[in-house]
């Protein structure tokens, strides 16, 4: 089956179909999670809406570990069912459902004292026996147990007072962002209609029943009613202020933490594997990416700005005071070329730290016809959809049938194997480096034929972006043909991540991206310097806000940019 191609014609097609028929189910987000509710629903034959405020991703769902994991830390929470459960779901991605997106990766547990060797070595074999009594380790080595010396062979750049030995385990990561929009796109291919830039600003009722949303266009201001049967709540962070919405704060609390990550180049550590350290609060890992590290997290509280968090010097610090723990060459703020901030959407419970806080889902019914889904963890989306459409199950005539995701491959998966094979004759067909082919499998699958026909319609996508040549020209314009990109930002930040794998954070490449992107959307050149414009304000405030002392004083700089859209600024919008 071809994959929905997600272009403005798709949007406008969608948001017609939206507004003139009841659908069955209206998900309101489009982050992972409700991308996972939006593909559950429609493969059980349901017809489905999804509007998403700001671009797909753009929150919590861009801005993560890009792990997926059963969480190693959760054992020691005595959490077995929550490690157990996303163990499951890391080798469905792993091999079934993603294997263009999901890729294995080791990490380095250093042991500090030699009593902590069977005491980590116990909870890594539990780990491992959890996944092997799943079927699921295939491609994933069992851990192993090294020496000191055997340790800094594997991660040279570690000081050798900083160990007596090490656990080395695997798990796996995946672009956070190219997986949501991966998941849309195979909802729409099944008939869903998905529309970014979209906000929800009210309910439809009858009575007590919620019969559908009020919907805003924010690229026109047009404002329509969607109807639906059955609205699901997926929007993360800011489910209270859905809540507050229909009438009060509800069944479900969640409160944000904000996670930092810098992003620094691979030769600033010498290693061969990531790498995880206890903090005084919760972990940090040292992730491979690409020719990058990316080095996180933080866990602290946050209730400022849920749109766009902002990293201050003191979260910087703090990430680049832990890392130089252990590093024989400490990093410098001179040598982080990105850093980036997200909101994990928490349960709230009794404790008040917030790396304490649940990790697991909850889904309410807080009035008819409406369903609510919070909590939990990236690697476990899928469960979390299939329990929020069985809530929805219920409020539906008839018989809806069970769940069919956990063997429904993505988009770019069917056949992935057989063209990766093919990768030498794909580098001789198309005239690209066997390194790009490689980097365009791993990232589109065998959606790759799209991108290659781009290419050979016009030669010139075939040459790096300037200024970020890492990326094709043509992944600009397809991001925009095909992958729904309305924006300049959407391009630079997820299609890509030029934003935060760059020196500059993209401003080289601004332009030229614009371009590509104009060429497709049929942008002026009014249009093109606008957007270019933005992105510099963007990151110039970006800038400005970590290089303050504290949450309220980079959250104060960060208001300094204007958001994209022409119509009501959306920066306090649910999305």
């Amino acid at each position: 089956m071809t994959a929905a191609r997600m272009g403005p014609d798709h949007r406008t097609e969608a948001l017609a179909a939206m507004a003139g028929t009841e659908l069955d189910v209206l998900v309101v987000g489009g982050g992972i999670v409700g991308a996972g509710v939006a593909l559950d629903a429609v493969a059980r034959g349901l017809t489905v809406g999804v509007i998403e405020a700001r671009d797909y991703a753009s929150g919590t769902s861009s801005r993560s570990s890009k792990l997926v994991h059963g969480g190693l830390r959760y054992l020691e929470q005595l959490d077995f069912e929550l490690v157990r459960e996303a163990l499951i779901e890391r080798g469905l991605m792993l091999h079934r459902l993603a294997p263009h997106l999901v890729q294995p990766v080791p990490f380095l547990y250093p042991l500090t004292k030699h009593w902590e060797r069977p005491y980590v070595g116990a909870g890594v074999t539990l780990y491992d026996t959890l996944a092997m009594s799943m079927g699921n380790t295939r491609g994933l080595p069992h851990h192993r147990h090294l020496t000191r010396g055997s340790a800094l062979r594997v991660f040279p750049a570690l000081r050798r007072d900083a160990l007596v030995g090490a656990v080395q385990y695997w798990d796996a990561q995946v672009d956070d962002a190219r997986y949501v929009l991966t998941v849309l796109r195979t909802a729409a291919t099944y008939g869903a209609h998905v529309a970014s830039r979209v906000q929800a600003v009210g309910f439809l009722r009858e009575g007590e029943h919620v019969t559908g949303a009020q919907a805003e266009d924010l690229e026109t201001g047009e404002r329509f009613d969607i109807h639906a049967k059955q609205v699901v709540n997926a929007a993360g962070v800011w489910t209270d202020d859905i809540q507050e919405m229909v009438g009060g704060r509800g069944q479900i609390h969640v409160r944000p933490s904000k996670g930092i990550h810098l992003v620094v180049p691979r030769d600033r550590i010498q290693a061969s594997s990531g790498l995880i350290l206890r903090t005084e609060k919760s972990v940090l890992f040292v992730i491979p990416w690409g020719r990058h590290w990316i080095i996180g997290t933080t866990d602290t509280d946050w209730d400022l700005h849920k749109a766009h968090p902002a990293a201050s010097r003191r979260d910087i610090d703090y990430v680049l005071d832990n890392v130089n723990s252990v590093l024989r060459v400490p990093l410098t703020r001179d040598d982080v070329e990105g850093v980036y901030a997200g909101l994990r959407p928490l349960l709230t419970g009794e404790s008040d730290e917030s790396s304490k806080l649940s990790r697991e889902h909850t889904v309410a019914h807080p009035v008819p016809g409406l369903v609510l889904i919070a909590g939990g963890k990236y690697t476990t989306y899928r469960v979390m959809a299939k329990d929020a459409v069985d809530a929805v199950a219920h409020g539906l005539d008839g018989r809806i049938p069970e769940s069919v995701t956990d063997r429904l491959p993505l988009a770019g998966a069917e056949g992935y194997a057989a063209m990766w094979n093919q990768r030498r004759k794909l580098a001789t067909e198309s005239g690209l480096h066997r390194s790009r082919i490689t980097h365009l499998l791993r990232r589109y699958g065998t959606m790759i034929d799209e991108i290659l026909a781009m290419m050979e319609e016009r030669p010139d996508l075939k040459e790096p972006l300037t200024g970020a040549d890492d990326y094709l020209r043509a992944e600009v314009a397809y991001a925009a043909a095909y992958e729904g990109a309305r924006h300049l930002n959407d391009v630079l930040a997820r299609r890509t991540r030029i934003s935060i794998e760059t020196w500059d954070r993209g401003i080289a490449a601004s332009e030229e991206a614009a371009r590509l992107m104009g060429d497709q959307l049929g942008w002026s050149e009014e249009h093109i310097q606008r957007e270019v414009a933005y992105y510099r304000k963007r990151i110039e405030v970006e800038r400005a806000a970590q290089e303050q002392d504290n949450d309220n004083e980079a959250d104060a700089i960060q208001h300094g940019a204007p958001e994209i859209v022409p119509a009501a600024a959306v920066t306090d919008g649910v999305s």
